[in-house]
C-alpha cells in the first residue's frame, strides 16, 4: 500500500509526503518553484529524529535550490527529495518506490545523488522514472565538481578580503571529510594551504590529514581554531548562535547547504567582520554540471566546467551588493537570485 499526502506549505509550490509500507519507503520531495524551468535536487537519505525535522530539511534545502540554479544563471527551479531512514536500509525496492514517487510529480522535479545516495541508486530511480540526472555514463558523480567550484568561490573571497587569491600560507578549518570536503581540501593544500580537518567519522578526518600533510581535531573543536577560513563541508546549520561567537576567522566559504541556522546570522556575521560565501552560490558546480545532461546534444564535460567559471564571477557581484548597499552577503545572494527570478516573472 502507497499513501501520498499533499502538504500546503505557503511559499512553495508542491510539498508531498509518501509511505510505502512494502518497501518501508517514508520520503518528502519538495518543489518550492518553477518560474525558471523545472525543479532539479538531489535525494537525500538521512536518518531524521522525526518527519516535523525531515521536511524542515526538504523545505529549506528546495528553497535553496531555487536561489542556486538562479544565482548560476540555470533555466531550473528548487525541489529536493528527502527519505528517513539509515542507509542500511537500501534495497532495489527502496529506490523503485522512490522512482515512481519523483514520476507522480510529471518531470515538475527532476531528482539525482545526494547525502548518503549514489549514482548507482539513482540507476535502480532511472528505472520507474525518465526524470533523474547524475547518472553513470553521463554527469556521473557531482562531488568532484562541486568541490572545484566552491574552491572557485574561494578564490574570489580570499581576492575580497586579502587582495590576493592565493591558498598559500594561510590556514582552512574544514568540517567534513567526505566526498566533497576531502577534494576541497587537496585544491587548497596543493596551493600552500595549511589544513585543519574534523569529522564526525575520525577515519575520514585522518585520511584528509595525511594526504594534506594537515592535522585533526575534534568536531567539537573546529568551529573554534585560529584560521583564516572556515570551510563548513558537512551537514548545514553550523553557522548559529551557539557557533558565532566562537569563530576565529575571517571568512566562511564552504560546500555544505544551509550553512545559517536562521537568515539573521548572515547579518551576525557581518557584524562580526566575517565574509561569508552564500553556500548556494559557491557549491553550485555539481549543480551546473548535472544540469549540462539537458542540453542539446548532451552532456559535455569541457562545456560544464567552463560554466563553473560563473561562480567566481557572481561571487565578485555578490560582493559589491554586498558593499553598495551596506548588507550582509547572504542578503546580497538573495537579492541577486530574486532579481533574475522577478524578471523572468514579469516578462511572462
Amino acid at each position: 500500500m502507497v499513501e501520498v499526502t499533499d502538504i500546503p506549505v505557503e511559499g512553495y509550490e508542491s510539498v508531498k509526503r509518501v509511505y510505502d509500507a512494502e518497501s518501508g519507503l517514508l520520503a518528502f520531495i519538495s518543489v518550492h518553484s518553477t518560474v525558471l524551468g523545472p525543479a532539479l535536487g538531489g535525494m537525500r537519505l538521512w536518518n531524521y529524529a522525526n518527519e516535523d525535522e525531515a521536511l524542515t530539511d526538504v523545505l529549506r534545502l528546495s528553497k535553496g535550490m531555487t536561489y542556486k540554479a538562479a544565482c548560476a544563471g540555470l533555466n531550473l527551479g528548487g525541489g529536493k527529495s528527502v527519505i528517513i531512514g539509515d542507509p542500511s536500509m537500501k534495497s532495489q525496492a527502496f529506490f523503485e518506490a522512490m522512482g515512481d514517487f519523483v514520476e507522480s510529480f510529471g518531470g515538475s522535479y527532476i531528482t539525482a545523488e545526494d547525502v548518503n545516495t549514489k549514482v548507482e541508486d539513482m540507476g535502480i530511480v532511472a528505472t520507474r522514472t525518465k526524470h533523474v540526472v547524475g547518472l553513470a555514463g553521463k554527469s556521473g558523480n557531482p562531488s568532484p565538481k562541486t568541490a572545484w567550484g566552491t574552491f572557485l568561490g574561494l578564490k574570489a573571497t580570499l581576492q575580497d578580503v586579502y587582495g590576493s587569491d592565493s591558498c598559500a600560507g594561510k590556514t582552512f578549518a574544514i568540517e567534513g571529510a567526505g566526498s566533497v570536503g576531502s577534494i576541497y581540501a587537496d585544491y587548497i593544500a596543493k596551493e600552500g594551504g595549511k589544513i585543519i580537518v574534523a569529522d564526525i567519522f575520525d577515519e575520514s578526518a585522518q585520511r584528509v590529514a595525511a594526504a594534506t600533510n594537515g592535522i585533526v581535531v575534534s568536531p567539537d573543536e573546529i568551529r573554534s581554531v585560529e584560521c583564516d577560513v572556515y570551510a563548513p563541508c558537512a551537514l548545514g546549520g553550523s553557522i548559529n548562535d551557539d557557533t558565532i561567537s566562537n569563530f576565529k576567522c575571517k571568512a566562511i566559504v564552504g560546500a555544505a547547504n544551509n550553512q545559517l541556522l536562521e537568515e539573521r546570522h548572515g547579518d551576525d556575521l557581518r557584524d562580526l567582520g566575517i565574509r561569508y560565501a552564500p553556500d548556494y552560490v559557491v557549491n553550485a558546480a555539481g549543480l551546473i554540471n548535472v544540469y549540462d545532461e539537458m542540453a542539446d546534444g548532451g552532456y559535455n564535460e569541457e562545456r560544464a566546467v567552463e560554466n563553473m567559471n560563473s561562480i567566481r564571477t557572481n561571487m565578485h557581484e555578490i560582493f559589491a551588493i554586498s558593499n553598495e548597499e551596506g548588507i550582509s552577503t547572504a542578503t546580497a545572494a538573495d537579492r541577486f537570485a530574486e532579481r533574475r527570478i522577478d524578471s523572468v516573472l514579469a516578462s511572462k
